[in-house]
């Protein structure tokens, strides 16, 4: 039998059985390190939606192989955008070593939303659970005005005040937002309940400014919730072709994972966006389709053209990128903090 194929029986033995509520762990920061048990955590981590093919919605069908392919990969945590309602799927994370960053949306129809006021259920109803790392409100919230009134202040008032209220429900986890870039300390100011700030960084191949310009402003921990390229060149560019481009894409991600270990003493890891293509997200969800921004439009490696459907470190039927090796080697390296 493949090592492989063991690896996969052994998570669902062990899946089987809901996970011990006394197994808890407690999340804390201390300067600008999360600490895990007062050890601390650095997060090797990946953004995770997975859409099936011709789908538009989240599904976990293939959990037990995509939580092979990460643990294979050396990712320790899982970014998810909508809390996971579902403590057969907490529990196989957990039981596979990793943790996860539970993100809350604004207004989410009432699903463990900030509006509602739900997600301070959901807080109540997992907040033991052990693979709780930090709960994350909003993402990239900072870009869109017009939700909130066409006064972002509005969100860092709804920011501030329910990550306040998940502090009196839960005191053993950080409360996080990821921000659209650097905040300016005006936003900090205004958001001191906020213990961790993520922040969703596509400076190209280069992330490392945003440590000095966060060090300057901020002694809070602070990780990249967000960095990364994807495997589609929309104009040939440095050498890379036009069309589907592996190499591009892990030649980027290569330059940014260094960068992010090369600053552990002030960041806390990097999310890379993301674990598998969603075709759900630029048309057909049947094919694979063709989209994003005009070239040279935005700070994505090497065209600057975020193709939608194309950044997943996995294809869609799990097959492993060029990106997927970089990874693998990068985070498994024994100068990375496992956790």
């Amino acid at each position: 039998m493949k090592q492989s194929t063991l690896i996969l029986a052994f998570f669902l033995l062990l899946s089987f059985g809901s996970c011990d509520k006394n197994t808890s762990q407690e999340v804390t920061v201390e300067g600008r390190k999360i600490l895990v048990n007062n050890t601390p955590y650095f997060i090797k981590g990946i953004c995770y939606h997975p859409v099936p093919k011709g789908s538009t919605e989240r599904d976990f069908g293939s959990i037990d192989e995509d939580l092979q392919l990460m643990v294979e990969a050396g990712i320790n945590t899982v970014r998810v955008y909508s809390p996971i309602d579902d403590l057969v799927v907490l529990d196989k994370i957990h039981v596979a070593g990793l943790k996860i960053i539970v993100g809350f949306g604004y207004n989410q129809d009432g699903y463990y939303d900030i509006l509602s006021g739900t997600a301070l259920d959901y807080v109540e109803k997992y907040k033991n659970h052990p693979s709780i790392l930090l709960w994350e409100l909003g993402n990239e919230y900072n870009y869109h005005p017009e939700w909130f009134g066409g006064k972002i202040e509005n969100w860092y008032q709804a920011l501030n005040t329910i990550a306040g209220e998940i502090k009196l429900i839960d005191q053993s986890h950080p409360v996080g937002t990821a921000h659209g870039e650097l905040p300016t300390s005006e936003i900090l100011d205004a958001n001191p309940a906020i213990d961790v700030w993520g922040m969703n960084v596509y400076r190209w191949d280069v992330p490392g400014p945003i440590y000095a310009q966060w060090e300057a402003i901020s002694n809070k921990p602070m990780y990249l919730s967000e960095a990364g390229a994807d495997s589609y060149m929309k104009i040939s560019n440095l050498g890379f072709s036009e069309g589907i481009n592996e190499a591009a894409q892990a030649t980027a991600n290569a330059k940014i994972i260094e960068v992010v270990l090369s600053n552990r003493e002030i960041g806390s890891g990097v999310a890379l966006f993301s674990f598998t293509d969603g075709w759900w997200k630029a048309g057909n969800p049947t094919t694979q389709d063709i989209g994003g921004w005009a070239p040279n439009s935005s700070g994505v490696p090497y065209d600057g053209a975020p193709n939608e459907e194309f950044w997943g470190i996995v294809d869609i039927d799990r097959t492993k990128k060029q990106t997927y090796f970089i990874i693998q080697d990068r985070f498994n390296e024994k100068n990375t903090i496992k956790q």
